[in-house]
């Protein structure tokens, strides 16, 4: 069985690259799906009975490890920089600094291998992280997928 929740957030990047305008600062109401498979569970009397997964367990450890990170911050790639460089003139200015560029496809993957372990056989239900979809648009996403990764 699979299961999706969706939370949302805003962040700053740039794609230093980019032969077009997302090479200039820029930023995204981005959503991100978080798909989950496992087994319903059977456990009379439980809270989780009849779920794979809480859906406000699943918010709430989303939350925790990654959206309050990146919510309302620049994600940089490390290299660029210059934007490293001026955003570090801001005082208190929330920057994510990431090993990659900060493509759609690259924070998907990024999401991917920060959330997995988190979600892995939380309730004994051969539970793990299927696909994280990141949409940067409304009509543009980057999935990333358990096996590809």
């Amino acid at each position: 069985m699979n299961i999706t929740r969706r939370l949302e957030f805003d962040a700053g990047h740039r794609i230093p690259d980019h032969g077009s305008q997302c090479r200039h600062l820029h930023g995204h109401r981005y959503a991100l799906e978080i798909t989950l498979t496992g087994t319903i569970i059977e456990r009379a009397g439980s809270a989780v009975n009849g779920m794979v997964m809480d859906f406000g367990d699943i918010k709430s450890i989303a939350n925790r490890h990654l959206v309050e990170a990146w919510d309302h911050a620049f994600l940089a790639y490390r290299h660029d920089a210059i934007v490293v460089e001026m955003l570090s003139m801001i005082p208190g200015h929330k920057t994510v600094l990431l090993d990659v560029v900060p493509t759609a496809e690259n924070l998907a993957m990024t999401a991917f291998r920060i959330l997995d372990p988190l979600y892995r056989n939380n309730y004994d239900n051969k539970l793990r992280l299927e696909r994280i979809r990141l949409y940067e648009t409304p009509n543009c996403w980057a999935d990333a997928l358990c096996e590809r990764i």
